[in-house]
């Protein structure tokens, strides 16, 4: 480990010589890069996260992490160790990007930011999301920033963008869905032994009620429990398509066609509110941004949990290309 310029660590690495052929920028050559530590103001302590950097006043993305506690690089104590964040950093910087990726107020590295990491709101989401693009404006140079949605992170993204701050270069969203929160969760769980419980709950929550959960089955009283009920409230009433609608900036959709979480046609809703938008479909790709070829679920999970396996094809080249088109 060295020391940077300013008193910053540097964990560097130079990408192209770890992973020749892979790692290769558009014009044939690697590209160096570095991963450093960055923060954010937080209510009460610092929000953590990595910087990779890669040459001078190249584009930064921010990385909006998806829903629960899920971590900088994508992965969450529930299952999930695809990595795939993490893997977008170093392939967007082997193409000349710089990104950064973040942990969640309340949670791992941002644990101290706030008291309880339950008590959060989309707009509390907008504010992290504020405060990081002006750390990174600061710590990189870089005129704008792009935001990068995953999932939940999509919708902060589009919460966030909606009134088209001049800090936002443009809007990547991958696997956002086009619906309210509401009623792609009542969809998620359609097929499942507790869907009527969960509609209730959901259609409650919606109104803007809280909702005894005590005598629930244990799975809902987990993911209804009172200390975050505040945050469903929130999340459900915001439709992506209004917020979508507002943008004036470049915004790129990209939706994989195996998600077995966000659907292709949520991503057809959001490129119908705001036709100015470019969609891309990617064939075989799940929502971990995974290659899965078969229709069986259990196959497509196990990819979540295998952080060895590559992004699928195309990944990296459209967020990439998207954004070095972009004037």
């Amino acid at each position: 480990m060295t020391i940077g310029r300013d008193g910053v660590k540097l964990r560097t690495r130079v990408v192209g010589a770890l992973i020749a052929g892979a790692l290769m920028g558009a014009s044939g050559l690697a590209h160096a890069a570095t991963d450093e530590d960055i923060s954010a103001p937080g209510p009460l302590g610092l929000l953590k996260g990595t910087l990779t950097r890669t040459e001078k006043n190249s584009p930064v993305v921010l990385i909006l992490p998806g829903s629960g506690p899920t971590d900088r690089d994508g992965n969450n104590p529930l299952g999930v160790k695809a990595a795939p964040y993490k893997l977008l950093a170093e392939g967007l910087a082997a193409q000349g990007i710089s990104s950064v990726r973040v942990d969640k107020r309340g949670l791992f590295a941002s644990l101290a930011a706030v008291a309880n990491g339950d008590s959060v709101t989309v707009d509390n989401y907008v504010q992290d999301t504020r405060n990081w693009m002006t750390s990174i404006q600061k710590q990189t140079g870089a005129h704008c920033v792009w935001l990068m949605g995953h999932s939940e992170g999509g919708l902060i993204a589009l919460a966030t963008a909606a009134d088209n701050p001049a800090q936002i270069c443009g809007v990547v969203l991958v696997a956002t869905s086009g619906r309210r929160a509401n009623d792609l969760l009542k969809a998620q769980m359609a097929k499942t032994p507790l869907s009527s419980q969960v509609n209730r709950i959901v259609d409650a929550l919606a109104s803007g009620q809280q909702v005894d959960v005590s005598t629930e089955p244990p799975r809902l009283r987990a993911m209804f429990r009172p200390s975050i009920q505040g945050f469903w409230i929130s999340m459900f009433s915001y439709d992506p398509t209004d917020l979508i609608a507002k943008i004036k900036l470049p915004v790129l959709i990209m939706q994989g066609e195996r998600d077995l979480q966000v659907g292709v046609e949520d991503a057809q809703k959001l490129r119908a509110a705001d036709p100015a938008a470019k969609l891309v479909l990617l064939p075989d790709t799940n929502h971990v941004l995974k290659t899965v070829s078969s229709d069986i679920p259990r196959e497509n999970l196990a990819t979540y949990a295998d952080p060895n396996l590559p992004l699928a094809p195309g990944v990296v080249d459209t967020i990439a290309g998207f954004i070095k088109k972009t004037p």
